[in-house]
Formats: structure tokens, C-alpha cells, sequence
């Protein structure tokens, strides 16, 4: 009897299941589709728990990128499946909602009225900045649609020698903002993407936000297990007086993504926590997980613990999103340069929190110092933060590397608020939806704004299925594989060009020679001149994927015309042409693969 009562007596700690957003962003890259998951999700449920984490972050726009699948269907399906009763939440990044771009005022309040019709209950809304401005009206459409709104204040540990922000004074501060702004909100989530923040700090912040907000108050806290600190900052935080936790279940759990139940609920014994679950039936749960995912490529550094992790910081559900990504371009074995080269862009760039969208930017800019020289060109994302266009960054960046910015962009430094210089959204969806003869919903509003090409794509049933399954490694490997790269440099390069009214097919091989045959298909005794044939390529600035062509052969352009569009590392980025000029060739496609320094275009001057 005294044991049953001792057991009563202890503090139960809600927690929220994030193995089916957070989890597969962390370990998948975020591509896996419904039809896998439904199963252990049933299991989820037959073992008691009823508050999941069902999309948003990079789980909404990865289902249309790489998965085939509409984010609103699978939201609808994961409805069905745990009943009308469970806390489903989603993660929205402020005024980015779900896009990796800032989106005007009518799409972010689109945004949350298609959340809630699509069964969502809950929506986690952060800003990697801290800037209250970018929460404000997100906030308050949020809650205008009958949403239970969850503010962020977002954590992590500074690089060494690093100070100024990120210390608990810093984050108490913020809540004191929030709690002294209009700003609605219903709970407050502490959000440590990067796991890095020390358990220490970790402690005193809740105990100090404990003691600063109303009575009743739900405080929240979600970390990543990549330094292998989780559980320590959770024991932090539930001494200090937190009320819920994210833990995911295996095989999705620990390391780059949350701790899992098992572990946490075997880390509270002997304490005065608990969090109330029945472990049998956990473990059936995360049996039928492992056998539903059995086909799954698990990335190895995603199951990992790096204790390099708070020196970069990296967040975990980037982590395994980028490797995919340096994977595919043949650029993995530079990740361990690139994570250490991004203490310094941390340091320089106004200590952002390393979570979307900022974590790319720290991410894309370190690559860019690793693989073009410290600074030789600023990340236009990067640039961006540090001239403001994001929000106030928690301190002044570094004057050195703004100028920079200022420079290569072309841009002044930006201080007001950044959604007054958004235009409106929906007419440029109804203009594209329109444009290819498709349906104009507000669903389809909201994919063509938060998705852009890519959106449209999935819309005409031209999306690729792209989710790496151990059945599908030979054949990617293969040499006959139709997901190529870009001719490289040193190889043969095929050009059209017309003289006298007539087009020639040239190929001008590695040791000077030239072949050419005119439109019929014959060979000429001679090659057209050398002169004609001459002109300066443009390469590709980093590994990526070639999203789509702006430019054809035979058009002129301007200085600073985007002649195509890559996506690397998440983020899509536009390659200028560096003079005025007339396209002499093009060397890829959408959908090829390059690698830094591959010609894409060749201009004529």
C-alpha cells in the first residue's frame, strides 16, 4: 500500500510522441510516405498515447518534393487513424509558416485555416531569431482559427569564446517580452533543435520561466538527442518545473532525433516523475516500427552521437538532411570540415538559432567557406540575416561580414519589419494555378505559394518519388542509373550554333578537337571557326540539384539574369549570369545532379 501511494504521489510528465514528423525528418530527411507509417501509428495509439507530432517543418513540403503525396492527405489520413480525440500539433516557422521562404499575411493566415481543416489541433510556432514580430500575427491567426497556439523561445549553446545571447538571462528575457506583448498564445515550448543547450542552463531557465508565467501555464521542452545530451537537459528541465517533453520511439529515436519513451521512463526511476505508461506496450509499439521501416535506408550519422555537435552547432532534423544531400552529390566526405568551419559563421552572423531556416544558412555558408575559400561568396540566405531581411538577429553581426553581404547582394541593411515588404500571395498562386489549367483551391493556393515550381509540379502529376529504401540502393548505384550528373569540365561538350542561317551540332572534345554535323545530319569537311564556337561557361556554385532553366539556347540576357535555379541543402538558389551575353549551350536539365565547378551554361559575349 505504501508503495501505491508513493507511486501516486510522483509528478506526471506529459509527453509528445514526435516520431512521425520530427522523427522521420531526423532520421529520413523527412521522405517517407503515409502508407509505411499508418501501421505503427496504430500501434502508437493501442499503446495509450494520444498527442503526436503530425506534419509541418520539413514533413509538409518533403511529401510533395520527394514523397508524390499531398501534406493535406497524409494530415487527413493520421486524423483517421488516432480518432477525433488525439492532440494532433504541427511546427510552423513564424512568418516562413511552412515554406522555407517568408510568406505574405494572407498565406500565413491560409495556412493555419487549412491546418485546422485538415484535423490539426496544435500549432508549435517559432523564429529562429527571437524576434517577437515574426510570432505576432502568425500567432494570432493561429488562434483566430480555433488553434491552440504554442510559442517558441528558441535555444542552443554559443561556439567557445562566444557570449552576448543564449544564456538564460537572454531567454528569460524573451518570455518577459512575450509575456508583456499581445501576442496570443496558449503554451510556451522551449526548443533546443541542436541539442546543445548545457543541462545547467537548460534548469535555470525553466526554473526561472516557472516562477515569471501565470499560474497553470504549460511549459514545453523539445530537444535532440545529437550531442547526447537530451536526457540530461530533460532531468534539468522537469526538476525546474516543466510540464510536457517530445520523446520518439525506436527506430526513430536518439540520437539526431528526440530521446526515446523507454530510455526517458528508465531515466525517471527512483525519481518523484514518472511518465505513466504501460513499457509492454510501448515495446510492442516500436516492434511494429522497426518491422514497418525494415526497407528504409537508415543514414548511419543519423543513429549517432557527435560530441562535436555544440561546437557547430547542428541541428538534428538538418543533420541527416544535408548529408542525403552531400550524399547524392558526392560531397559527404567534406561534412566534417563543413560542420567545423560553422562555429565561425555562427560567430560572425548575429547568433540566429540554428533551426530552420537559419541552421541552412549557417550550414550552406560554412560549405561554401570549405569549398570556395573563407567569405569569397556570401550565401544569399546567410546574407540576408545578417542585413536584417529575417528579423533582428539576437546581436549585431560581425561589420566585416555585413559589408560583405551588402556588397555581393547589392543590398542595404534592412530594419523594419520584414512581412511590410511582402507582397500579397494569392494573386501570384491564382496567376500560376491558372496558368496550367488547374483547380483553384485554397489547398492549391497555399502549395503553389509555400511550394512555388515544385508545388505546381506535384499539382500536374510530374513529381518524382525520391525515398531511399534499401531495395533501391543497387540501382542507384548502378552505372546504367538515369539520375546523372552534368558533364563535368574536362569532358566533351556539345554546343548549337548557326552560321549563315544554318545550326551545326558541335562537340568540342578534352584535347581541342571538334566534331560537328550540320542540321541534316552531315559532316562538314570543316568545323565551323573556332571563334564561333568560343565562350565562357558558368558553373555550378555548389553541389545541388538542377530545379529549373530560366534561359534557352539563342537568348540574349542581361548582367544578373537568373539563368537557372538549384537546390541545395534544402534551400533553392538562383545562379546570375555575370555579364550581358547570348546562351551558347546548355548543359543540363531539370532533375540532373552537379557538382561544384560543372558547367551548367555556356554565354557567348
Amino acid at each position: 500500500v505504501s508503495n501505491k501511494k508513493n507511486i501516486m504521489a510522483r509528478k506526471r510528465i506529459e509527453f509528445m510522441d514526435t516520431s512521425f514528423r520530427d522523427g522521420f525528418q531526423s532520421v529520413f530527411g523527412a521522405r517517407v510516405a503515409t502508407k509505411d507509417f499508418l501501421a505503427p501509428l496504430e500501434a502508437a495509439v493501442d499503446a495509450g498515447i494520444t498527442h503526436f507530432e503530425a506534419g509541418g517543418g520539413a514533413r509538409f513540403q518533403s511529401l510533395f518534393f520527394y514523397c508524390n503525396e499531398s501534406a493535406f492527405d497524409m494530415m487527413d489520413a493520421f486524423r483517421k487513424t488516432v480518432g477525433p480525440e488525439a492532440n494532433l500539433q504541427t511546427l510552423a516557422r513564424g512568418i516562413n509558416v511552412v515554406a522555407l521562404s517568408q510568406q505574405p499575411r494572407d498565406m500565413i493566415d491560409l495556412h493555419a485555416k487549412m491546418f485546422k481543416k485538415h484535423g490539426i489541433t496544435t500549432i508549435r510556432n517559432f523564429d529562429a531569431l527571437n524576434d517577437l514580430r515574426n510570432l505576432k500575427y502568425s500567432g494570432e491567426c493561429i488562434s483566430n482559427h480555433g488553434l491552440h497556439h504554442q510559442i517558441v523561445i528558441a535555444m542552443m549553446d554559443l561556439p567557445p569564446g562566444c557570449e552576448g545571447a543564449h544564456d538564460a538571462e537572454y531567454y528569460l528575457k524573451t518570455l518577459r517580452n512575450i509575456l508583456d506583448s499581445d501576442v496570443p498564445f496558449n503554451s510556451i515550448c522551449f526548443k533546443d533543435a541542436s541539442g546543445t543547450a548545457n543541462p545547467r542552463k537548460v534548469h535555470e531557465t525553466i526554473k526561472g520561466a516557472r516562477k515569471m508565467v501565470p499560474e497553470g501555464t504549460i511549459l514545453h521542452m523539445h530537444t535532440h538527442d545529437t550531442a547526447g545530451a537530451a536526457v540530461s537537459q530533460y532531468m534539468g528541465a522537469i526538476e525546474g518545473g516543466i510540464d510536457r517533453i517530445d520523446l520518439a520511439m525506436s527506430p526513430v529515436s536518439g540520437g539526431t532525433s528526440q530521446p526515446d519513451i523507454l530510455t526517458m521512463w528508465h531515466a525517471l526511476k527512483g525519481t518523484n516523475y514518472t511518465l505513466d505508461i504501460d513499457p509492454d506496450k510501448i515495446i510492442k509499439a516500436e516492434e511494429v516500427f522497426a518491422e514497418s521501416f525494415e526497407d528504409y535506408f537508415f543514414p548511419p550519422e543519423s543513429r549517432m552521437v557527435s560530441p562535436l555537435i555544440p561546437f557547430s552547432p547542428m541541428p538534428g532534423g538538418a543533420l541527416t538532411s544535408n548529408t542525403m544531400m552531400m550524399h547524392d552529390t558526392g560531397t559527404l566526405h567534406l561534412f566534417p570540415q563543413v560542420i567545423k568551419e560553422m562555429s565561425e559563421v555562427v560567430r560572425l552572423g548575429g547568433f540566429g538559432t540554428s533551426v530552420t531556416p537559419v541552421s541552412q544558412f549557417y550550414f550552406q555558408q560554412a560549405y561554401l567557406n570549405v569549398t570556395l575559400g573563407k567569405w569569397e561568396k556570401i550565401n544569399p540566405g546567410y546574407g540576408n540575416m545578417v542585413l536584417g531581411y529575417f528579423g533582428r538577429t539576437p546581436v549585431e553581426p560581425d561589420p566585416e561580414i555585413v559589408r560583405l553581404a551588402s556588397e555581393q547582394l547589392g543590398k542595404p541593411i534592412f530594419k523594419d519589419d520584414p512581412l511590410d515588404v511582402l507582397e500579397p500571395g494569392m494573386p501570384k498562386a491564382a496567376e500560376a494555378l491558372k496558368k496550367n489549367d488547374l483547380p483553384e483551391t485554397e489547398e492549391n493556393f497555399f502549395i503553389a505559394s509555400s511550394c512555388e515550381a515544385k508545388g505546381i509540379d506535384f499539382l500536374l502529376g510530374k513529381a518524382k518519388i525520391s525515398i531511399r529504401k534499401k531495395s533501391d540502393e543497387a540501382e542507384k548505384k548502378a552505372p546504367t542509373s538515369t539520375k546523372s550528373a552534368a558533364p563535368s569540365v574536362s569532358g566533351p561538350r556539345d554546343y548549337t550554333i548557326t552560321v549563315d542561317g544554318r545550326a551545326y551540332q558541335v562537340q568540342v572534345n578534352a584535347g581541342g578537337t571538334v566534331a560537328a554535323a550540320d542540321d541534316t545530319g552531315n559532316t562538314p569537311v570543316s568545323a565551323p571557326t573556332a571563334t564561333q564556337t568560343s565562350g565562357i561557361d558558368i558553373p555550378a556554385p555548389t553541389p545541388g540539384n538542377i530545379v529549373r532553366l530560366e534561359v534557352e539556347v539563342g537568348d540574349t540576357i542581361a548582367k544578373e539574369q537568373t539563368l537557372l535555379v538549384m537546390e541545395a541543402m534544402k534551400m533553392e538558389s538562383e545562379v546570375k549570369s555575370p555579364q550581358a551575353g547570348v546562351v551558347q549551350a546548355v548543359h543540363v536539365q531539370a532533375g540532373n545532379t552537379v557538382q561544384t565547378g560543372d558547367a551548367l551554361l555556356t554565354l557567348r559575349w
